[in-house]
């Protein structure tokens, strides 16, 4: 019987006032379809009475069969996936692990059996200690840290970090994300715990850095969570609010301390070169004057030698040569008055500091001297009479 016959629903008789069939009859007849498309012709009591026959669906083993195979493809199907690049995937079966597959298009035995994981391995991740999104949202229990001079300091810092075997990520430890975050802040308070606060307030921040990124990474190495630490960045580091404005003025203390430092380096930088410098240059005044005392010791010394020499020599003619170069050195050096006393009064050429202002005049002025002489000044006397008075004078000297 079809399903569009006019006549069904009227249970197999032709009376027009029967009413429609019941649940229970249509059911039945629905089975024994379903039989019947399997092969199953006369179960459930034959299939006469009824209307329908095991044929009366033409094709419908085909159509089943194509639903299944249409099942079955889309079943099979469900395992392709594709794997971007910097991404892994992680294939389960019954939920162990089996594999990790690399970016591309791959496929896997489809659910129940197995499933897969995809985990991004190219992606920087963040994880902030002390503080929440921002420096202001502080978590003291996190940021408040003891140094090894006892002293308290507020310190935030950011951990970023990439996965290196996603295995150990998610399938070694539960909460990977957390550890990072205690491993960060147990590695920064020993740091911090082993160093005075002015080195970690000031030139120790890039030293505790990377003390810190080390640390961490043995930790986290340790425990196989699969993560390596990129890069730790010190966010904040301050004392406690409580103690700003205390540590404010000790800070200042330090600073006009360095100042005054700095100031008496370089007037020491300035003065003690110079008086170096001073000290160098009288030592080398002294050893020039010395060698040349020396040298002239010594000069006067071999010249006394050479002259002793000589004097034995001839001594009366060295003893001659030496009295007219004492006399000539002598001479050279001293203003000289010529007085001549035989037949002229001396009185005539007084004063004295007159004439010698006269001797510093040039030969030009000469003859105006001598002419302002008088007229009855002494003839000059005569050469010789002057050279063998001077003979006689050497003879009798000793």
């Amino acid at each position: 019987m079809a399903w569009n016959d006019p006549q069904w629903g009227n249970n197999g008789n032709r009376n027009k006032n029967s009413g429609p069939p019941d649940l229970d009859e249509l059911w039945r007849r629905i089975n024994q379809r379903l039989n019947g498309m399997f092969g199953n012709k006369n179960t459930g009591g034959g299939s006469g009475g009824d209307g329908f026959s095991s044929g009366g669906l033409p094709g419908g083993g085909n159509l089943v069969g194509l639903l299944i195979g249409a099942l079955v493809v889309v079943w099979v199907a469900s395992g392709f996936y594709i794997i971007d690049a910097g991404q892994r995937g992680l294939v389960l079966r019954f939920g162990q692990y089996v594999e990790t597959t690399e970016p591309g298009p791959r496929w896997h035995l489809p659910w129940p059996i197995e499933s897969r994981e995809v985990v991004n391995v190219d992606q920087v991740r963040t994880v902030e200690v002390g503080y929440r999104t921002s420096v202001k949202s502080k978590v003291l229990k996190e940021s408040l840290m003891l140094t090894d001079d006892e002293n308290i300091i507020d310190l935030q810092f950011a951990v970023q970090y990439i996965l290196k075997d996603p295995k150990e990520f998610l399938f070694v430890n539960r909460a990977p994300e957390d550890s990072v975050l205690q491993v960060a802040e147990t590695a920064m308070r020993e740091i911090v715990g082993k160093n005075k606060m002015d080195f970690v307030l000031y030139e120790g921040r890039a030293d505790i850095a990377a003390q810190a990124k080390v640390l961490m990474q043995l930790v986290l190495d340790r425990y196989k969570t699969g993560i390596s630490i990129s890069q730790v960045t010190l966010q904040n580091i301050q004392p406690p609010e409580q103690v700003q404005a205390a540590f404010d003025d000790a800070v200042k203390a330090g600073q006009d301390r360095e100042r005054l430092k700095n100031e008496a380096e370089a007037y020491s930088n300035d003065v003690v070169p110079r008086a170096r410098g001073l000290a160098s240059r009288l030592k080398e005044e002294a050893e020039g004057y010395k060698l040349s005392v020396i040298a002239n010791a010594e000069g006067e010394a071999s010249r006394f030698v050479q002259i002793f020499t000589e004097y034995q020599k001839a001594p009366q003619v060295t003893r001659q040569r030496m009295y007219l170069d004492t006399m000539q050195t002598v001479m050279n050096n001293t203003s000289k008055v010529l007085v001549d006393q035989k037949g002229g009064n001396s009185l005539l050429y007084l004063p004295l500091d007159k004439l010698q202002q006269i001797v510093g005049q040039t030969y030009s002025g000469a003859p105006e001297v001598l002419s302002q002489q008088p007229a009855t000044a002494p003839a000059p006397m005569d050469t010789r009479s002057r050279d063998a008075l001077r003979s006689r004078e050497r003879e009798d000297r000793p």
